[in-house]
């Protein structure tokens, strides 16, 4: 192991923990290794991979984070592949036959892919020595950014029959690393942590009105003129606004945020990297992936969503070992908008129950397909709580997933139909010439019509799809597909739906509760009176961090008293009809029923759910009216209204 260290990859030697998860694994055990971001944990599986006898299998959730380290292993002549979505048919089937052949050291796919069916049979025929689950907290439904289909992994090892995990992570607290070793049941010694507390970051927590964090970040960032800086805010346009502001005021900023095109989200990310732009005002969408050592500082504008959110954010900065300040502007205005992220992502009891009754409707074909945005809009459920749903009901045995496909298909000629005909023969060209005729061609786009390629030619679906994509590729047509259509067996029916239904949304209660402790839990952190560095080492375990850093605004003598926000007038004195009428007006229209409390208190608080698009609720008077009120206080006051 020390040989391939140095000969493969240039290190003298392994930094803290490295080797102790590394020889875990090569002894034949699971493990898990907890480090701080930016400390080498990459290194735990990539050294294994290359002793271990057969395929190791990396479990990322991020498209990004996949193309760094394929680039980092390709460098190092490590034979590593991935598959993903932006890849073509041809190139997947590559990466696959690689597998098969053995010559494949890494596959590295995301957590969606192991829902398709297909996908798994491969994997069933490729021996897997090792499964890698990177950002592992996201098994964990106590973890911050809890994705679902990682529930399921703990189940596919056993399926595939990969003798040994490794998990990855850098933001686990002492529950969700008890949760990670039941699930993979990794023995306690095998756990390695090597502490949270980072020495060179001060953590600075300045208590600021709302009304006056714009001046005092234009002050602060101005004592650093040209140091890299990221600035975290909440909403996109916050991000847009404050980048704007910093400009008026002479300090050079770009805004970063998932609302941007993907072209321009890069060309920002590229300029930051190289250091041609040294400040970004961003949502949490950036920072994953962001491997730049000489960040100086990074400011929480807004407050950070949880502490571990806090701690991937902050741990961004001075990751070369330089000092750095990590500043929060703090008080509690933003509190309630932070809140109803979470109360949006509850689902009514009648939307599950919608879910449920559509799945037994489908239970005598033992088949349940259904297209994700249109079942979202009738169960006007998210998208991302109904994923959670669709998992729970994998994890209770009721369905299983088979695979996904795309529903619609259609095609703009680049080249004339007559031109690329003429390149087939015989029953080849008799099959392409069954597409042309079977599409429907509007003013520039044909659709492919699957049903009619069937009657008419026998065509399985498979085929025309394989053919569109040849054609792509060759430059003859320019191809677009959409609405994903999922497809899952249906393993049991006889379930009681109103029983379900009921403890599905006690899960989804109690989740909600969980996520509204965890704001309070920050809170409480950064308006502490003890060092701020031990505090947020002793939240993740670490016991071994030095009760004082010196050089948090908590040693400075300066302990954060977080101004209460602005005084709001109450309720009671609020004109329910004005606010609330035209929304139970149209909402009676459209769905021939009053509106429920849940549902009307989203609409006031402007918590968004499909039905609000039909409705447009963002133009009824009304919307978002009281979103700076606390929700249960805005529900309790519906209630009354609604009951009266």
């Amino acid at each position: 192991m020390h040989n391939t260290l140095e000969q493969v990859f240039g290190y003298p030697q392994f930094r803290p923990g490295q080797e102790a998860a590394i020889s875990a694994v090569l002894a034949g055990r699971s493990a898990a290794a907890i480090f701080p971001t930016g400390s080498g944990k990459s290194l735990c599986y990539q050294i294994p991979a290359m002793l271990l006898p057969h395929l190791t299998l990396v479990v990322s959730p991020l498209l990004a984070l996949m193309q760094d380290q394929l680039a980092f292993l390709q460098r190092h002549g490590i034979s590593a592949g991935s598959i993903d979505s932006a890849q073509s048919r041809d190139d997947a089937a590559d990466v696959m036959a690689r597998a098969k052949s053995g010559e494949l050291k890494i596959l590295m796919v995301s957590v969606e892919r192991l829902k398709n069916e297909r996908f798994r049979n491969f994997l069933q025929q490729v021996p897997i020595s090792l499964l890698v689950v990177d950002e592992a907290h996201c098994i964990s439904e106590w973890g911050h950014n809890f994705r679902p289909d990682y529930l399921k992994l703990p189940d596919y090892q056993r399926q595939f029959n990969i003798p040994q995990a490794l998990l990855l992570t850098a933001t686990a607290t002492p529950k969700v690393i008890a949760d990670m070793q039941a699930k993979f049941a990794i023995a306690p010694e095998d756990v390695v942590t090597t502490g949270f507390y980072r020495p060179n970051l001060s953590l600075l927590v300045e208590p600021v009105r709302g009304q006056d964090k714009r001046r005092r970040l234009v002050e602060w960032m101005s004592e650093r003129p040209g140091q890299p800086s990221i600035v975290y805010v909440t909403l996109q346009k916050t991000a847009e606004q404050i980048a704007e502001h910093l400009g008026r005021n002479g300090i050079q900023a770009e805004a970063y945020h998932a609302g941007l095109p993907h072209e321009k989200r890069e060309a920002i990310q590229k300029r930051f990297m190289g250091g041609q732009s040294n400040c970004i005002v961003a949502t949490i969408a950036f920072g994953m992936g962001i491997d730049k050592s000489d960040i100086r500082n990074v400011v929480h504008f807004d407050l950070p969503k949880s502490i571990e959110n806090y701690s991937q954010e902050i741990g961004r900065a001075g990751r070369d070992g330089q000092p750095s300040d990590c500043l929060v502007l703090a008080n509690r205005d933003s509190l309630n908008v932070l809140e109803n992220f979470v109360y949006g992502d509850t689902p009514e009891l009648d939307g599950i129950r919608h879910v449920l009754d559509e799945l037994k409707a489908c239970a005598a074909d033992g088949q349940w397909e259904f297209l994700l945005g249109p079942l979202a809009d009738q169960s006007n459920i998210r998208q991302l709580p109904l994923k959670t749903l669709l998992v729970q009901l994998e994890l209770r045995r009721i369905i299983a997933p088979r695979y996904a496909y795309y529903a619609e298909y259609r095609f703009k000629y680049l080249q004339e139909p007559a031109a690329f005909l003429a390149r087939f023969e015989g029953e080849r060209k008799d099959f392409v010439a069954a597409i042309i005729q079977t599409s429907t061609l509007a003013r520039a786009w044909a659709t492919v019509s699957f049903d009619a390629l069937y009657e008419r030619y026998q065509a399985e679906r498979n085929r025309v799809v394989k053919a569109l994509d040849y054609f792509q590729e060759k430059g003859w047509i320019e191809l677009e597909s959409k609405q994903m259509t999922e497809v899952y067996s249906v393993l049991q029916a006889g379930f009681d739906s109103q029983a379900l239904a009921t403890e599905l949304h006690a899960y989804f209660t109690r989740h909600e509760q969980t996520e509204v402790a965890r704001i309070h839990a920050m809170l409480d952190l950064f308006a502490t009176d003890r060092c701020l560095g031990y505090r947020l080492a002793e939240y993740f375990g670490d016991e071994h961090a030095p009760r004082q850093c010196g050089h948090c605004s908590v040693c400075h003598g300066n302990v954060a008293r977080l101004p209460a926000p602005p005084e709001l007038p109450a309720l009671m004195d609020k004109n329910f009809e004005a606010l609330c009428g035209e929304f139970i007006h149209k909402h009676e229209q459209h769905t021939g029923s009053i509106p429920s409390t849940e549902r009307v208190t989203r609409f006031l608080c402007g918590i968004s759910v499909p039905l609000f698009t039909k409705l447009k609720a963002r133009s009824i008077a009304g919307y978002a009216v009281l979103e700076e009120y606390p929700y249960g206080e805005v529900r309790e006051w519906v209630e009354t209204h609604l009951q009266a």
